[in-house]
């Protein structure tokens, strides 16, 4: 997936009143935390912040454009009000480059085991997966094709390939799926 980008301006106002003002032109106010935890104000465009926010994952990097500085970010939370379908708020993080970010995955797991189709059962077993990279390294999401399992085979942790730059922190033995075999 391209890498989506929110343009940005640095804003000086604050407030119920300066938010409620910025709303009513199209804009969203927003803050922007750094690796530091220093703040930065800002206020993006919200059809350009809806486009991206609704196509992406927690863990998804964006391009968040600065006054025309460009950083990796992500959208770590956002005030949204359910009554009009509007995001009110949003707050960015930008790490540093080299910073190691840890998160959990729920893992998905896509096709139909060929054990399955032979009359066992998929027996799942750990529902999530805790994951360390760099923003640039981290996974959108953690997907397992599970349609060449047969019955009696496991898939472990361990099987997981998510790229050499990403260290899976879940024990490496932890058994993700089985196949069993049918009862009676």
């Amino acid at each position: 997936m391209a890498k989506q980008t929110i343009n940005a301006k640095v804003r000086t106002t604050t407030g119920k009143a300066a938010a409620k003002r910025l709303r009513e032109v199209g804009s969203i106010p927003a803050v922007m935390y750094n690796d530091k935890g220093e703040a930065t104000m800002l206020e993006v465009n919200e059809v350009e912040f809806n486009k991206v926010w609704r196509t992406i994952t927690k863990t998804t990097p964006v391009e968040l454009v600065v006054d025309g500085k460009s950083m990796d970010g992500l959208i770590k939370d956002t005030e949204y009000n359910i009554r009009n379908d509007k995001v009110l708020h949003a707050d960015f993080f930008v790490p540093g480059k080299d910073e190691k970010l840890i998160y959990t995955y729920k893992v998905q797991l896509t096709g139909t085991p060929a054990g399955v189709l032979r009359g066992g059962f998929m027996v799942k077993r750990v529902p999530e997966v805790k994951v360390q990279a760099t923003i640039a390294n981290l996974p959108e999401r953690v997907v397992v094709d599970v349609s060449g399992l047969n019955i009696g085979d496991v898939l472990k942790v361990k099987d997981l390939n998510l790229g050499k730059d990403v260290t899976i922190l879940t024990d490496a033995e932890a058994s993700l799926v089985s196949i069993a075999p049918a009862r009676g």
